[in-house]
């Protein structure tokens, strides 16, 4: 999957998210990905758990089905940023949303927050 289909994906989840997309300027996998977070971001913000939830699958989708290129954007995007989006959630709220977030990408969340300096 490249990010043209990943786009495609996303909008069978945020319909309006095509919309988004054509307002960036630079379309790429990293684009595509820091967009999507921020809605992710925003989700979770409004605590908006069905749509939220569904998201999180999505996102696993285009990673497990992804060209190299998306895996990498979703990797230093979207994980990087998970701690940042879920900072003033409570305990309770955030377990919920790892709870909804596949193996692979814990795995990599994981690996990303314990080798920090390595």
């Amino acid at each position: 999957m490249n990010y043209l289909q990943a786009v495609k994906e996303i909008t069978d989840v945020v319909p309006d998210f095509e919309k988004e997309v054509k307002e960036i300027k630079i379309k790429n996998s990293y684009s595509i990905i820091r967009t999507f977070t921020e809605r992710i971001k925003n989700m979770i913000r409004q605590n908006d758990r069905n749509l939220l939830f569904r998201s999180l699958q999505k996102m696993d989708k285009i990673y497990t089905d992804g060209d190299t290129v998306l895996k990498n954007a979703i990797e230093t995007t979207f994980i990087y940023s998970l701690d940042n989006c879920t900072a003033f959630c409570s305990e309770e709220y955030r377990k919920v949303i790892f709870s909804h977030i596949s193996a692979n990408l814990q795995k990599v969340y994981s690996r990303q927050i314990y080798s920090h300096g390595i």
